[in-house]
């Protein structure tokens, strides 16, 4: 089975679409008419750099408004077509997409339409060519495909076939499963594409919308899966519509693209087992058990002031590496690296961004089984020279150049810190527990890039989007958790450097994480403790509170230790949340600690402007402590 992505899907001229579906391992092209009219080759050169490339193309598309035609419109739709049968000898493609007619003069039925392709179907065997029928979702008189099937069957031509696509069916609500119903042998092509679900007219839903499968809410491995029960063995293909992609890196979108045809292959291939030969042999998604460390690198008097404010919040150094400056600071189930490297990774994270997060250890069942899915799904591994005693553990690359390492139970991954560090037990400090979620900061027109990542990787959900208010401007955020909640991760999306999301990427030159929040059992103790240590909590002001009363209705024995603490509260319909945050440090960073009650499942999000707020005031007032 061959691996496919129209050349409108990515941004740039034919020759750049060309190396970044190269480069992402595809195995063919749809070429898009309009790239092929943009570009200044003949079409015999096109087909040739195509191939040069080492790819094929799979389909010449689109062919519109040909069936049900009166004359002399029907005449002059024949000729068209000769012409890019023409065309395609030339370019080297022997399959065309013709859709459903969408002409004001079209007249519908059933017979007309087959009697239609069967005539053309005549002259594409004449020329050992072939064309597909595609059900528009907004076509003039078919815009379903069994509707198109029926047309195709009664066309009876070996050279007329059907092409199905995901967003025609899915976007109005059929049934996937009557695609069952089809012989495999008559699907001559199969077009993917999600969506997010939105209550639009279909033809501008389709043009702007489209995005990757397992990036939107349409039910495409539902479609797939009925596909492949037919027998179907052709190229599957990504055909995406999106404003966003278009203005995106190309390489980016189109391993994007191939990662998750690649994990929807895997699911198919799970479901239904009998009917689909995966490409590449792959591990299931992978259960995740939490964040088992963060690593900033710091250096100087950074790393200084870091390790200060560290200590105010209950965390002791429990080791040191053996061969670098690497120090290991432990609170709870929460292990904190401080990697004071000038060389490595760290060296060159610290370099380019300052302190900053620059990898994520992530526990899992099996870290081998990790870089196994991932390498198949196309995602770049890490590696870097190892130093004496140092164990390897499986990573890959992360946002914004950071890295994930994976961590499990197995002999050799369990022993790292006694080995390289020769760590302590650590002891109860301020109450930290462990690591709640960590908020990943990025460009909006990134996030369905890293949704995609971890929703394909690991065993996670999605949660649905929400929009954070920000002074000035807004950000939007989607959690993805493992199924069991061990591992959330927000990721933030932000349009303008005037959010305070936006203004750490632009000062950080893209560092990944914002901020991390830690897990406490009682909220009230821990502030209490911080205080002691010198903790410099974030200041909420008087109104806040006020309005916090007139919302909920709170014991004064707690509403009072709220706001003597700077404590933020929200409750729903399942359990109560409290939040403390710490003073904004290196360009904007900052830890969270916060404390679920009952079945809470939310991150405050009520209380994000006010939060926002305080610390934009605070930047103004005091500027960044850089550390």
């Amino acid at each position: 089975m061959k691996t496919s992505i129209a050349t409108v899907s990515i941004s740039g001229n034919l020759r750049d679409k060309l190396e970044a579906i190269a480069a992402a391992g595809y195995d063919g092209i749809e070429i898009f008419e309009q790239d092929f009219i943009a570009h200044d080759g003949a079409p015999r050169d096109v087909g040739n750099m195509v191939r040069d490339f080492g790819l094929d193309i799979t389909l010449f598309q689109p062919f519109r408004d040909f069936e049900g035609l009166p004359d002399p419109l029907r005449a002059k739709a024949f000729d068209r077509a000769e012409r890019k049968f023409d065309l395609m000898q030339d370019l080297g493609t022997d399959l065309v997409l013709i859709c459903s007619s969408c002409h004001p003069q079209a007249l519908g039925g059933i017979d007309r339409a087959a009697d239609d392709l069967r005539a053309l179907g005549d002259r594409a065997k004449a020329r050992g060519l072939r064309i597909g029928y595609e059900a528009l979702a907004w076509g003039r008189h078919v815009n379903d495909h069994r509707d198109a099937w029926e047309i195709v069957r009664r066309a009876d031509h070996d050279n007329v076939g059907l092409i199905l696509d995901s967003f025609h069916t899915l976007a109005r609500k059929i049934d996937p499963d009557t695609i069952r119903r089809i012989p495999g042998d008559k699907v001559f092509f199969v077009q993917l594409a999600d969506a997010p679900a939105i209550e639009m007219d279909l033809l501008y839903w389709s043009r702007h919308f489209r995005n990757m499968p397992g990036e939107g809410d349409l039910k495409v491995t539902d479609f797939m899966r009925a596909v492949m029960a037919t027998g179907y063995a052709g190229p599957i293909s990504l055909e995406i519509f999106n404003d966003q992609f278009r203005g995106s890196s190309a390489r980016t979108v189109a391993k994007d693209g191939y990662c998750s045809l690649m994990a929807l292959i895997d699911d198919v291939r799970r479901q239904e087992p009998n009917s689909v030969e995966n490409l590449v042999q792959m591990p299931p998604r992978i259960a995740t058990k939490g964040v088992s460390f963060i690593e900033f690198a710091a250096q100087k008097e950074d790393a200084i002031a870091l390790k200060s404010l560290l200590t105010s919040m209950g965390f002791a150094k429990v080791g040191a590496h053996h061969f670098k400056a690497v120090e290991l600071w432990q609170q709870g189930q929460v292990r904190i690296v401080v990697n004071q490297e000038t060389t490595g990774h760290a060296g060159t994270s610290w370099t380019v961004r300052g302190t900053s997060i620059c990898d994520i250890g992530i526990s899992v069942e099996d870290a081998k089984a990790v870089l196994t899915r991932a390498t198949a799904l196309g995602i770049e591994p890490f590696e870097q020279p190892l130093g004496p005693q140092e164990l390897s553990i499986p990573a890959v690359r992360g946002l914004s150049g950071s890295v994930l390492h994976f961590m499990d139970n197995s002999l050799e991954l369990d022993r790292v810190w006694e080995l390289e560090f020769d760590a302590k037990t650590a002891d109860h400090g301020a109450g930290l527990t462990q690591i709640d979620h960590i908020a990943q900061t990025m460009s909006y027109e990134d996030m369905l890039s890293w949704t995609l990542f971890y929703a394909s990787l690991f065993d996670m959900k999605k949660l649905p989007m929400v929009d954070v208010f920000d002074p000035d401007g807004l950000v939007r955020s989607q959690v993805v958790q493992s199924q069991s909640g061990a591992l959330k991760i927000t990721l933030n999306g932000a349009d303008t450097h005037r959010t305070l999301a936006g203004s750490f990427l632009a000062e950080t030159f893209g560092a990944s994480v914002q901020h991390v929040a830690f897990a406490t059992n009682d909220i009230f103790a821990t502030a209490q403790d911080l205080a002691d240590r010198g903790f410099g909590a974030l200041p909420m002001p008087a109104n806040y509170y006020d309005d916090l009363a007139a919302r909920f209705d709170i014991d004064p024995d707690m509403f009072a230790g709220l706001k003597a603490a700077n404590i933020l509260y929200d409750r729903d319909d399942h359990g109560a949340f409290f939040q403390l945050y710490s003073k904004p440090f290196a360009n904007g960073m900052f830890f969270e600690i916060i404390q679920r009650c009952d079945d809470y499942q939310g991150f405050g999000g009520p209380n994000a402007p006010f939060r926002i707020a305080a610390q934009k005031r605070l930047l103004r007032t005091k500027g960044v402590p850089n550390l």
